[in-house]
């Protein structure tokens, strides 16, 4: 396909190209019957070219100027049957086009290392990632990412949903009402978060309202939490309501139906079991939660 010239021009391809015909002037003094001898009389008029004047009186006509050098011109009627006058460069010029990055500055893409990466980090370094981390929306809005706490050898390992308004102002699970009443649970168990448990979130960053993290943002905190039970290395999951139940299982599965049975998560024994925030407003359900501990 011919391209414009003015585009030609603009990609600085216009050298490429090989310009073919001559004006309308010099097709019509071709068709006149200037064929024969024109190479001659072009080379003539190049190295001595007479005045207007005495080339009237002479009869003769002066060659159109031009620098280059003239080829002998097809005829109408073979100009009608051969391709369009330009010569194309082969398909592979083209290829400077792919060299283009197709990928976005690296300046617009501020992401966290990929979930491989995160499972080599100690245990400072993984807190100092989580800290910084940007991986998903939830970041814009925090006040505190809530990393975890306890006894990073525990036994045993609760996983909750995610940081609400006080965990976020503090910087740690299950304060305020809701996580004293999980170290009462705790400590009738003779367990304690500073001592023989490990406290964290599926969801490091409070979402805004308290609102159910949405499943993106799920997969972009859970290499966290999957490098934390890594290091951990608990005998038991406690998993603290239906959200991290579900989470945790990757199922959609009601709280009541996880119950009252063992499952998995990371080759670690899951136990389900209510939420301390939900037994503060269903007092009746404090009960299973005993039973499940």
């Amino acid at each position: 396909m011919a391209l414009h010239e003015s585009v030609l021009e603009e990609f600085g391809l216009a050298p490429l190209w090989v310009r073919r015909g001559m004006s309308a002037a010099q097709e019509s003094a071709v068709d006149s019957g200037v064929e024969q001898g024109a190479g001659a009389l072009a080379n003539q008029t190049a190295r001595r070219a007479p005045p207007p004047a005495q080339e009237q009186a002479q009869g003769r006509v002066q060659a159109p100027t031009d620098t280059r050098q003239p080829t002998s011109q097809p005829s109408p009627q073979s100009r009608a049957t051969e391709p369009p006058a330009f010569d194309a460069p082969p398909d592979d010029d083209f290829a400077w086009f792919d060299d283009q990055p197709a990928h976005a500055p690296v300046e617009a893409r501020r992401e966290a290392p990929e979930p491989s990466s995160i499972q080599t980090l100690d245990w400072d370094a993984l807190s100092e990632q989580v800290a910084a981390c940007e991986r998903c929306r939830l970041c814009e809005k925090r006040t505190n990412t809530v990393f975890g706490v306890g006894d990073r050898n525990a036994d045993w390992m609760l996983i909750g949903e995610a940081p609400g308004e006080n965990e976020d102002r503090l910087g740690e699970p299950f304060v305020g009402q809701a996580g004293k009443l999980l170290d009462n649970m705790l400590r009738s168990l003779t367990l304690a978060r500073d001592s023989n448990v490990y406290i964290a979130n599926v969801i490091k960053c409070r979402p805004p309202g308290n609102r159910n993290p949405e499943p993106d943002e799920v997969a972009r905190c859970e290499p966290y939490l999957q490098r934390q039970v890594a290091l951990v290395k608990p005998k038991l999951i406690v998993a603290l309501g239906r959200f991290a139940a579900q989470s945790l299982l990757k199922t959609d599965a009601s709280i009541s139906s996880l119950r009252g049975r063992v499952h998995e998560y990371e080759g670690v024994p899951v136990i389900v079991t209510y939420h301390p925030a939900y037994l503060l407003r269903s007092l009746p359900d404090k009960a299973k939660a005993w039973a499940d501990l």
